[in-house]
This record gives structure tokens, sequence and C-alpha cells, in this order.
């Protein structure tokens, strides 16, 4: 019998199941991903220490989602680029038209590397509902998962009344805003 330690990362199979979720609904598939020396993206796109990938078909070649990396062929203003992502680098999948997807806790930053706070916080992706780290565990702790919780069950659990409803914020004239994620910690 294999234990919780012994056994595989979940981050590969939950990536592989929101791409075919994405693709399947129409949508187009987007990873956050936080930079290092094993990533081998175009640096001049990285920004905070992260970059943001459409992973869709129609952007991509040669796409391979594997338990240990994601690689795939793309343009980068029209130069073709070999991408290879380790997947533990991933932190956060999500659909570019709504914003549905799912953030993974951030990698632990290897010894001797600095962690900056502006490193740490993504805009990659958009919910409607804040984050919240459900397993409690140690900062760092790769096993964490993160689940994405509606304000109504917050209320629940921390049993305060529910704040009055609010309009809902109205996109800035001249287009939408660029979906943002925000992690709490």
């Amino acid at each position: 019998m294999i234990n919780a330690l012994e056994s595989s990362s979940t981050r590969p199979y939950l990536i592989r199941a929101l791409y075919e979720w994405c693709t399947d609904n129409g949508f187009t598939p987007y990873v956050a991903v936080q930079v290092d020396d094993t990533v081998q993206v175009p640096r001049e796109y990285v920004k905070n220490g992260e970059i943001v990938l459409n992973i869709s078909f129609d952007a991509t070649s040669s796409l391979k989602l594997g338990n240990d990396f994601i690689e795939f062929k793309a343009r980068f203003a029209g130069t073709a680029r070999e991408i290879s992502v380790p997947v533990g680098r991933v932190i956060a999948i999500y659909a570019r038209e709504n914003g549905q997807g799912m953030a993974f806790p951030a990698p632990a930053p290897a010894a001797g590397e600095g962690s900056s706070p502006a490193a740490s916080t993504s805009t990659a992706a958009s919910t409607r509902t804040p984050l919240r780290d459900a397993s409690r565990g140690t900062e760092g702790d790769a096993s964490k998962v993160v689940h994405l919780v509606s304000e109504a069950d917050e209320t629940a659990e921390t049993g305060s009344a529910p704040l009055e409803p609010e309009d809902p914020p109205r996109p800035p004239a001249g287009g939408g805003a660029r979906p943002s994620l925000k992690r709490i910690k």
C-alpha cells in the first residue's frame, strides 16, 4: 500500500483535467508559471518572476502535458521557441475568458534563492471568490492544496453575518480589464 508521501503529485493530473475542461467548453487555457532556472521560457516576457502562457491548441504545437514537464513549441513575436516548464512551477491554470480554474501553492524557493513579495504575488487569473489554503499546512509545504471558496462559504465557517450585497465592479471605459488572481496566505 502506498502512503500519501510516496504517491505522485496530483498537480499534473489536475492540470490535464482543467486543460481538457477548457478546450471542451471552448475556453482558452492559460497557465501561470513561477520562473526559475529550471523553466525554459523567453525571459523577456517574465514579469515579477512569473509568466503566463497560452497553452491552447491554436497557440502551441507538439504540446505534451506530462507528469514532470509541460513542453511545447510556440511563437513569441513571430519567433518559434521551445518551452519547457516543470509541472511543480505551475501556480495556476485557468480559462482566459472567465478566470475559472485552479491555483496551486507556489513552489518553495530553493536554498540560497531570495523570495520577494512581488515575486510571490500573481496577477495571472481571475476568480470571483477569495483563495484560501484549506490544509492549513506550514508555509512552503508542497503538499498543500488551495481551494476556491465563495464568500458565502467563508462567512458560514466564521459565523459572521454576510455583508450587504454590492453592485458588481464595472469594467473601465474602453474595454474590459485583464483578470487578476489574488493569493491569500
